[in-house]
């Protein structure tokens, strides 16, 4: 990470906590205590109004605010890019918030600016989605965002189909379709499990809680493992 991008990112941390320590930025940052403290240092002199000390913990004054975000032209068409990515391949929901985000990003440029993002020629057509590609994608979405699990009914690439009990920990979007990491209760182990070849999914109303060998970082390492 550049320094510039590390200092902004400290301020962000300060501005959204009421007490934040040089250990917890360090953390963070993954950077050394020492460096937090002189990154502290040079925000004060900046003119940045932190307060606190070495030790207690910082903060920001009440009021300080950063300038308008500003984006670059190459942000900008890789932030509107993948919006019209998401609007064509997210579903209805999606699609809809991906519309709301380009709004904001074009509120959050000057008035003068704007129609960089009408400039911008990156596109997603949405003619050519396969019927059903995004099925099930909120219900999925949803259930690992409220951390609920899915009964489903699969079919396999040899067409074998399976009834299952899954937690879902994350979506994944391949260029033509999107598949679900999930902790399968019924296999008890990881699988990967394509949106499209669900036949049948229903959201339970039992939670599930991370349990240490069955989390989404315990996934990614072994895909990982898998791959060296």
């Amino acid at each position: 990470m550049r320094r510039a991008d590390r200092l902004f990112q400290i301020v962000q941390y300060l501005r959204g906590r009421r007490l934040t320590t040089a250990a917890q930025l360090a953390g963070w940052l993954q950077v050394s205590e020492r460096t937090v403290y002189r990154d502290i240092r040079d925000l004060s002199i900046s003119g940045v109004p932190v307060e606190g000390e070495a030790g207690v913990g910082y903060r920001l004054r009440p009021g300080f605010d950063l300038p308008a975000i500003m984006f670059t032209m190459d942000e900008v068409e890789a932030l509107v890019a993948g919006a019209r990515m998401m609007e064509a391949w997210g579903g209805p929901a999606l699609g809809r918030h991906a519309r709301s985000a380009i709004a904001k990003i074009a509120l959050a440029l000057p008035a003068a600016r704007r129609e960089e993002i009408e400039r911008t020629r990156l596109f997603a057509p949405g003619f050519l989605v396969p019927a059903g590609a995004a099925a099930g994608l909120e219900t999925v979405r949803q259930a690992i965002l409220q951390r609920r699990k899915l009964h489903i009914e699969y079919v396999d690439g040899a067409n074998r189909a399976s009834a299952r009990t899954i937690q879902p920990l994350a979506l994944n979007f391949w260029g033509m379709t999107w598949s679900v990491a999930a902790w399968c209760e019924s296999r008890v182990g990881f699988r990967v499990f394509r949106l499209d070849r669900i036949r049948r999914l229903e959201t339970s109303p039992d939670t599930f809680d991370e349990v240490p060998g069955r989390t989404l970082a315990d996934f990614l390492e072994r895909v990982n493992k898998d791959q060296n």
